[in-house]
Order: structure tokens, then C-alpha cells, then sequence
């Protein structure tokens, strides 16, 4: 006889009957129609058997690194981070992401190997420049692929200013055997120029594309004469006092946000050529990828906005995201 499907085992009979379709199953890696036939059941009565012995405390499963690797992942933190702000998963990395080369070499492999597992071949893949996401395009190997790649903000500034667009656009096509869609336009222009680019038969084809993509790779600015945006004169010292009395914390393509994710409404808003925040927060897939001490207000004010579904970051920053989190309790 059988067990039943619920309950304590009946008998010894039944209890050895659980145990070897759980050691056949976990132990020795026997299909459900291996332990079946073994035992002379059928095969839902073996699914079942396995089942039970799980839910009765009979098998128990864990999973341990070797020493050596131990102290470079971070299971259980992952797994409160994306409890606490809701996010599909988190990557935490080792390595500090401190803004050095090699800092953003290291998030770049973490995003890499993110990005690879989460493509699908007809997928449309959007991104914001910034040296994070240069990075995760050079570390991209050809595991992966997918349909279109798209800048999803302006770049052009009126400076000699490297934004690393344009290598990062063509190494992602490369890498994933993908059309390149570009965004040939300024991140912020007077509020009519944006509205006559959005109506322009090329340019909106490509901002329609960078929306409705179904993965988003992003990094995040700060508010501060620090940010790539002041430094290559996108913005300018009045313009960051203002963002700074709004309660701006950080900008994604050029959007920027308060603490608690909420856009904020200033004069940039009519005049910024990049995909609204909206349109991030609705995405499927996407990929928040920042680290270090000086991003850490814009990060916490991301991931409280929804704008991520993923995120990838280093021990440090994981640690105060979390205890920040929890002090709102």
C-alpha cells in the first residue's frame, strides 16, 4: 500500500517507502519515472512520495559554499534585499564599487552575467549611458542575444565630453548580434525642440523603441557637482541649486527623483530627451546597476521608487540600503 498524500506516515511500511523515493530522488538524481518503476507505483503516486517527504521534514536541503568562496557571496542579505524593496533579485558583489576603474570593472561582470541569464532573443534591450553600463557592455560575452539595442537618453552636450555611448551601443550590438537603434539627440534641449524632436519621423522611432523595451540597464546620478551630468556641463550650478531645493537624491537619464522615488517637477522636466521614469517602472525587466558611498542616496531612492526589478550592487552599499530600509519601519 501507499502512502497517502497527506499526513503522517501509516506504517513503517510507509515511512520506508518515503524515505527511499526521497533518497532515489535527492541522493542518487532518479527521474520521478526512475523511482516509479523501482518501486512499482505510478508515476504520480512517486511525485507524490517525493512530495511528502519534503513536506513531512524528511528531507532536508542545504546548500553550502566551499570556504574559499564563502566570503564573496552573500545569499541571505540577497535575499532581505529584495524583500525589503520588493525587487525580482539582487546581486551583491565582493568588490567595493568605489567609482575607480576597476570598481566599475567589477560591476560590469556582475551586470554581464545578470543581463546574460535575463535576455531572450526577441527582446529589445535599452540602456542609459554612464560608465557602469561601458563596462557591463565589455564584459558582455556571446552567451546571449537579442533583436534591438537602444540608448535610452540623449548624450550630445555642448562640451568635448566622453559619455562612452556610442562604444557601449556598438559592443552590446556586437556581443548580443543585435540592430543598434541610436538616439542621436541632446539630453536636454528648450521645451519646443524636444517637442518637435518627438514629433521627428527618426528620432521618435527611437525614443518609442527605448519605452517599450523589455529589458532596461541603468545606472543612477547624484545630486551634486560631482555627477557626470555637471561635469560635462549638462547641467549647470543654478540648475543643481534648484534640483537640491526640490529634494532631488538622483537622476536616471536625466530624470530626477526625491527620497522616496517620486519625480521631481523642475525645469528639467520639459526639456529632458530620455525615457520618463514612468516608462522604467512599467518595464519587465529592469536592471539597476551602482555601487559605492556616493551613490548610495540615489540607489535608496531608486529601488523606493520602483524603478528597479533588479539590482546589483557591492557588500557595502547592500548593508546601508538595508539598515536605511529598516529604520522606516
Amino acid at each position: 500500500m501507499t502512502p497517502s498524500p497527506q499526513g503522517p506516515p501509516d506504517s513503517g511500511h510507509d515511512l520506508r517507502l518515503l524515505m527511499r523515493a526521497a533518497t532515489m530522488y535527492h541522493l542518487e538524481g532518479l527521474t520521478q519515472a526512475q523511482i516509479a518503476e523501482r518501486l512499482g507505483v505510478s508515476r504520480p503516486t512517486a511525485g507524490r512520495l517525493v512530495a511528502r517527504a519534503r513536506a513531512q521534514g524528511l528531507v532536508t536541503v542545504t546548500v553550502r559554499a566551499p570556504s574559499h568562496l564563502a566570503a564573496s557571496i552573500h545569499p541571505d542579505l540577497e535575499r532581505a534585499l529584495e524583500r525589503a524593496f520588493g525587487l525580482d533579485e539582487a546581486f551583491i558583489m565582493a568588490d567595493p564599487a568605489d567609482g575607480t576603474p576597476s570598481g566599475d570593472a567589477a560591476l560590469g561582470r556582475a551586470g554581464a552575467s545578470m543581463l546574460a541569464r535575463r535576455l531572450s532573443s526577441g527582446d529589445t534591450l535599452g540602456f542609459t549611458w554612464g560608465p557602469e553600463q561601458v563596462a557591463v557592455a565589455d564584459a558582455l560575452g556571446n552567451s546571449a542575444s537579442c533583436a534591438r539595442v537602444v540608448q535610452m537618453d540623449g548624450s550630445m552636450t555642448s562640451v568635448e565630453y566622453h559619455t562612452g555611448v556610442d562604444h557601449a551601443l556598438s559592443r552590446f550590438a556586437e556581443r548580443l548580434g543585435a540592430r543598434p537603434v541610436r538616439l542621436i539627440a541632446p539630453l536636454f534641449a528648450d521645451p519646443e525642440t524636444v517637442r518637435a524632436m518627438a514629433r521627428d519621423s527618426i528620432l521618435s522611432q527611437a525614443l518609442s523603441a527605448a519605452k517599450e523595451a523589455d529589458v532596461m540597464l541603468f545606472g543612477v546620478g547624484s545630486v551634486s557637482t560631482s555627477t557626470t551630468l555637471f561635469e560635462g556641463a549638462y547641467i549647470d550650478a543654478a540648475i543643481l541649486g534648484e534640483l537640491v531645493t526640490l529634494g532631488a537624491v538622483g537622476e536616471i537619464g536625466g530624470r530626477f527623483y526625491d527620497a522616496d522615488g517620486a519625480a521631481v517637477h523642475s525645469s528639467l522636466v520639459d526639456r529632458t530627451v530620455s525615457v520618463p521614469l514612468d516608462d522604467i517602472r512599467a518595464c519587465r525587466t529592469s536592471i539597476l546597476i551602482s555601487g559605492g558611498e556616493h551613490r548610495r542616496e540615489s540607489i535608496l531612492g531608486a529601488l523606493r521608487g520602483g524603478y528597479a526589478t533588479i539590482a546589483v550592487t557591492d557588500l557595502a552599499t547592500a548593508e546601508w540600503l538595508l539598515s536605511r530600509q529598516e529604520e522606516r519601519r
